[in-house]
């Protein structure tokens, strides 16, 4: 083999790395040895650092050590292969947690390579970087991928780049910056599908998994999670599985499905440990201990633990090893070994290098052990630092998006506490904490477009619930579902009075089960449906009797409750009947919002912007039937020189952000939708395409939420206008929600699929009672009453109950 030939076959094993084909790459190092068998040649040094490299980036790292007992030829101390072997040195001894020799190696790669191979200082500076990162050393991490990212660009390397910028999506999500390690990663993830490499793909993946995990979106955590398990397989690196395999372990965790969470981590194990991958094992230790609290199953928890700081030992890292101690400490408080758990609880609390989300937990922990101890004054002053740490951590993040999520992994702490002040007996304490949690963002986002800076603990504080339910002249429903039990406050302006509720899970089924019957061909009643039944027993018949007769009622649903239309619950007496019969009900989000919000008469002579009928964009969006019938209704009620209709091909998304709709006071959208389970602001209003673009059809939530507007109603009939993916402390999260945050009173969406048949009907019985001074509730509630007490079909909740209306904003 020439050298023109051995350089093809090099460069082609440096392709296959850079693939992901690490198969075939190993191959390739192995005929360029065959072929060059002579240790003092550079093509087999060349060829030999290039096996010791795969080996590295397989996880084999005593195995990629081992090829370099050799050592190189005095006359290639200042090769490119001389740099190499320190580079792969460096990173293999890094990953075995022996830091000081894998500095002192990389600092000899970046030197020799500033020397003699300027190429490869970049990548000197990368592995630095990463070195670092594994260090904890997060700001000479940051300086030095920094300056891999601008040599990178420089010499535009865009492999190279696309490696500085996945880590730099570590350090960000590391110092909790979790919307700039998502941002940073999508980067990365772009160059790296452009141009076809697997193994650096599944990494950004996973890390953008990471970073949805960390800010408590699970759903897309888990997906993330699962491509970059695919892809490492197609890469031919299994071993590189361990990270997303105990990451996903973590989720099926937080989602309470302990089986699935134990064999993904002792998959991981098994794979950690058939590598000496000591970090990975500690981690998936970690998992298994927590697991098996969650079990009670308290002497394998106390196994795990011990095993992880056994290890520990021999690969130091601070912040796991105050995770290992947050462990054996909520294990040791289980067994009932308060003041051991409250000394090591704050140990946690008072270590600077303790993560928010560490001293969050320390600090719920700790309340929980002072608690039980007595020393009540203690206990709430550490749950009131835990929610203000938790606040903190949510409010730092900007992307509104991300913000959304976050409390799914926090708002356990908030039930800690809902819990405690009610063993305390201060009811009303525990209602404004619960509120503390609900519609963060939203009115967050409401108080800065509107430039007011709120306290929320102060806000908190101040909130008086009977004032509420007085000037909403209502009374109101505020639900709280827990894992053991759940909890009504009912609202009225003469008193608040607390029920207890079975748990969320008996809950959860009984809500499903009720909505799933909507798509059966039988009305509810006639068929006696059991759930409707028993929803109506648990929800609402204990608070019948304290509800004053002809107020309306104002439900602030929490999780499964979202998507229920309480309507629709089947009352027995004097015979079975809709509780939409006795009430008239609507949704809130939360008792701050409220407390805010308007309770004006609808306007006089108002403007109304419309959109509908548009284009038949596929087979999945046809056109609306009787979307000219909605027009018709609408015209009843609005004068034409007062309206503004955006309709055909004129019903395109740049159309809505360019009408002003800040200047109407009703809106309406008689269209398709899409709602999105993994990122809600992703769902759309579907319109016609804009000019020349075709794919520019969908009205989004992240777009809706940018036009403020000042509007009395939003209408949207359309399919799951109001979302399908309920949030913690946010609530169902979708077009309903996106009008509200932009700044609408009222909403009118869409629980579920939306009968273009009855909706003509239903506005124009809305806006008929609304143009004869009704206020939206009342007006809508008049409008389905035409249905349930008309005969044939149309009785059946499937075509009256999926509009709702969502007020407070």
């Amino acid at each position: 083999m020439n050298s023109a030939q051995a350089q093809r076959l090099y460069d082609s094993g440096w392709t296959q790395i850079r693939n992901g084909d690490f198969t075939s790459a190993f191959k390739t190092s192995e005929v360029g040895l065959k072929n060059f068998p002579e240790v003092a040649s550079e093509w087999h040094w060349r060829f030999r650092t290039l096996k010791a490299e795969i080996l590295m980036r397989q996880g084999r790292y005593e195995d990629s050590l081992a090829v370099f007992q050799l050592a190189i030829p005095q006359s290639l101390s200042y090769s490119e292969s001389a740099v190499w072997q320190k580079l792969t040195q460096g990173s293999a001894l890094a990953y075995l947690a022996k830091h000081t020799e894998a500095q002192t190696a990389l600092l000899q790669a970046r030197s020799l390579a500033a020397e003699k191979q300027p190429q490869l200082e970049g990548e000197a500076l990368l592995r630095l970087g990463t070195l670092a990162y594994l260090q904890r050393d997060l700001n000479q991490s940051q300086s030095r991928l920094n300056a891999c990212l601008e040599f990178a660009r420089r010499r535009r390397d865009s492999y190279l780049e696309a490696s500085a910028l996945g880590m730099l999506g570590l350090v960000a999500a590391r110092i909790e910056h979790y919307d700039e390690s998502i941002e940073w990663n999508r980067q990365a993830l772009e160059l790296d599908q452009a141009n076809g490499w697997l193994g650096l793909a599944a990494r950004a993946e996973g890390n953008i998994g990471w970073s949805h995990y960390l800010i408590g979106d699970l759903v897309n955590a888990l997906d993330f999670y699962t491509k970059a398990d695919k892809h490492d397989i197609e890469a031919g690196v299994p071993e590189r599985r361990i990270t997303w395999l105990n990451a996903a372990g973590d989720v099926y965790y937080d989602l309470r499905d302990y089986a699935a969470a134990e064999a993904k981590s002792r998959e991981a194990l098994t794979l950690a440990d058939s590598l000496r991958d000591t970090d990975d094992a500690i981690y998936c230790l970690q998992n298994l201990a927590l697991i098996a609290i969650a079990r009670k199953q308290y002497d394998d928890a106390a196994r795990y633990t011990d095993d992880a700081e056994r290890r520990e030992a021999s690969a130091p890292d601070r912040t796991r090893e105050l995770y290992t101690r947050l462990i054996s400490a909520d294990l040791v408080e289980k067994m009932g070994d308060l003041s051991r758990a409250e000394s090591l609880y704050q140990q946690i609390v008072r270590d600077p290098a303790a993560p928010r989300s560490l001293e969050w937990e320390a600090r719920a922990g700790l309340a929980q052990t002072h608690a039980a101890q007595g020393k009540f004054a203690l206990a709430e002053s550490e749950f009131q630092q835990a929610i203000s740490t938790i606040s903190a951590a949510q409010d730092s993040i900007q992307h509104e998006e991300f913000r959304l999520s976050f409390l799914s992994s926090a708002i356990r702490f908030y039930d800690e506490y809902v819990n405690f002040l009610l063993s305390r007996n201060r009811p009303i304490d525990a209602l404004r904490v619960a509120d503390r949690s609900r519609a963060q963002t939203l009115e967050h986002g409401l108080s800065f477009s509107q430039n007011k800076q709120l306290s929320p603990s102060l806000a908190a504080d101040k909130l008086l619930p009977q004032d509420i339910a007085r000037r909403q002249n209502a009374s109101l429903l505020f639900y709280w579902l827990g894992p053991a039990h759940s909890f009504l406050w009912v609202v009225t302006p003469q008193n608040v009075s607390l029920l207890t509720l079975p748990p969320r899970d008996e809950i959860d089924t009984a809500a499903a089960a009720y909505r799933k019957s909507f798509l059966d061909l039988r009305d509810p009643i006639e068929s006696q449906n059991i759930h409707g039944r028993k929803l109506y027993e648990i929800l609402v018949r204990p608070a019948e009797k304290l509800l004053p007769k002809g107020k309306r009622v104002l439900i602030l649903p929490d999780g499964s409750l979202n998507g229920l239309n309480f309507e629709t619950l089947i009352a027995p007496e004097p015979q079975p009947h809709y509780w939409i019969e006795d009430r008239t009900i609507s949704i809130a989000n939360s008792l701050a919002l409220l407390s805010r919000a308007r309770t004006e008469a609808p306007p006089q002579s108002p403007y109304l912007l419309f959109f509908g009928d548009a284009l038949a964009i596929s087979k999945d969006f046809p056109p609306l039937a009787d979307a000219e019938q909605e027009v018709a209704a609408l015209l009843k009620h609005f004068p034409s020189n007062r309206t503004s209709f955006f309709m055909k091909e004129h019903a395109t998304p740049s159309n809505y952000l360019a009408s002003k709709p800040r200047r109407y006071a009703f809106l309406h959208f008689a269209t398709h939708g899409t709602a999105s389970i993994t990122r809600p602001l992703e769902s759309a209003i579907i319109l016609s395409p804009d000019p020349g673009m075709h794919d520019s059809y969908k009205l989004y939530a992240r777009d809706i939420v940018q036009q403020p507007l000042n509007a009395y109603m939003v209408s949207i009939s359309a399919c799951n206008g109001a979302g399908e993916r309920v949030l913690a402390g946010e609530g169902l999260v979708g077009l309903s929600w996106a009008f509200l945050r932009a700044g609408a009173h009222n909403v009118v969406a869409g629980l579920w699929e939306v009968s273009t048949s009855s909706a003509p009907q239903i506005f124009d019985g809305m806006y008929d009672g609304i143009s004869k001074g009704q206020d939206p509730a009342t007006a809508l509630r008049n409008a389905k009453l035409s249905f349930v007490h008309s005969k044939g079909p149309r009785r059946r909740p499937f075509y009256w109950a999926p509009f709702q209306l969502y007020s407070g904003s």
